[in-house]
């Protein structure tokens, strides 16, 4: 963490961009098999892992999935983003019109021995290490950059599905720059807030978008999102960017394109945390790279909920096959007010770290995961989010002293 008052940023996509299309279309396929195949105490045979390339009018679907299932993956694909918003030619992408390529094969048999027999798993389903975080910023025990990040893409989508600004597009980002004294968050330094939209947004005169429309977003979008005390000194002149290009009315898979697990620091803590590499969306639950993630984030926010911390970073380590994690560290950057290493001892005497251990314990067999593609994998409150429950926070501060 940095010594010095300092300056930190992070973005946020919406749930229209091509990336976030691809995470959207990945874990809907990862739910359909949950839903048509469900696993139970004693089955866990489905196995996927799906990836999605989307371009202009072209969405390609492939990986390795194991399951006895059949999914419709066209309608699925359709379906998933006609949700998004995807409905007409001016857009640049039409659910109805696109075409949907299949691509997708089976799980290497040499993996599928190691993760588990008889549908019971046993080992990790790949090597790898994995990162969790918490800190006392927000409610939440996130960031105070990506949460805010996160906010503003929600309302871009909301306003624009609620018809409150029609000249919309699905597409769009934001970036929220916070100031930092004494490692506190104090103040927003500057906004970013880019968002594709249609001819009705532009000035006839400069055929970029209109200042009307920058104004509307501000006081629609920006201002009901970010709290006054964080603007006392903001100069929404020279802080606050609104499409800085000047105009994005090509925007979605026609101006670029996405595929699945490109945004890995949107779904994480927005660069202020470390982050293991691996990519979560489309993959099922006995991939470690997705739920020991979730399970380190668990342990993360409950050390900081405990009070022993006000930050906190989990590492876990697995080798493929082997149940139990090769390593457990706890970091709380000189925060903690008792030694890390018992700190550590709580964490391994109550939580669960094998496979299954962390599938049981946070729910993981139930098809949830689509929810999860976009405004961020942590800091939420919906049921389905079990990693974000600080339940066994009095646990560890009992353990641990």
């Amino acid at each position: 963490m940095f010594k010095r008052d300092f300056v930190f940023t992070s973005e946020s996509v919406t749930e229209g961009h091509p990336d976030k299309v691809c995470d959207q279309i990945s874990d809907a396929v990862v739910d359909e098999i949950y839903r048509l195949d469900p696993p139970n105490k004693n089955n866990f045979h489905s196995r996927v892992a799906c990836e999605t390339f989307i371009t202009v009018g072209l969405v390609i679907v492939g990986g390795e999935i194991t399951t006895s299932a059949y999914v419709d993956l066209p309608q699925l694909v359709r379906g998933v983003i006609k949700d998004i918003g995807y409905t007409d030619v001016k857009y640049g992408f039409n659910y109805e019109t696109c075409a949907v390529l299949n691509a997708i094969g089976k799980q290497s048999p040499d993996i599928a021995q190691g993760v588990g027999r008889k549908g019971k798993i046993i080992g990790a389903g790949d090597q790898g290490l994995m990162i969790g975080y918490a800190c006392n910023e927000t409610p939440e025990l996130m960031p105070m950059p990506i949460m805010l990040a996160h906010s503003l893409s929600r309302r871009l989508a909301e306003v624009r599905k609620k018809k409150i600004l029609s000249y919309l597009g699905p597409d769009g980002k934001s970036q929220v720059t916070i100031r930092y004294e004494d490692k506190k968050p104090i103040a927003v330094d500057k906004i970013v807030v880019s968002s594709q939209h249609t001819e009705e947004a532009l000035d006839k005169k400069t055929d970029n978008m209109a200042n009307w429309a920058k104004e509307e977003i501000i006081e629609s979008i920006i201002k009901p999102i970010i709290p006054a005390r964080l603007l006392k000194n903001f100069n929404w002149k020279k802080d606050c960017f609104i499409n800085p290009t000047g105009r994005f009315l090509v925007g979605g898979p026609q101006s670029d394109t996405g595929m699945t697990g490109r945004k890995i620091i949107v779904d994480t803590y927005g660069g202020m945390a470390a982050h293991g590499g691996g990519a979560f969306s489309g993959k099922d639950a006995t991939k470690v790279d997705r739920s020991a993630t979730y399970m380190a984030r668990y342990i993360a926010k409950n050390v900081v909920a405990s009070g022993l911390a006000e930050r906190c970073t989990v590492q876990l380590a697995y080798a493929i096959g082997v149940p139990e994690p090769v390593s457990v560290m706890v970091d709380t950057m000189g925060t903690s007010t008792i030694d890390e290493s018992k700190i550590e001892k709580a964490v391994i005497k109550n939580f669960r770290l094998d496979p299954r251990g962390i599938i049981d314990s946070l729910e993981l067999y139930k098809p949830i995961y689509r929810k999860t593609a976009s405004y961020g994998h942590f800091g939420r409150s919906e049921s389905e989010f079990t990693w974000e429950r600080t339940d066994k926070a009095e646990a560890i501060r009992k353990d641990a002293k």
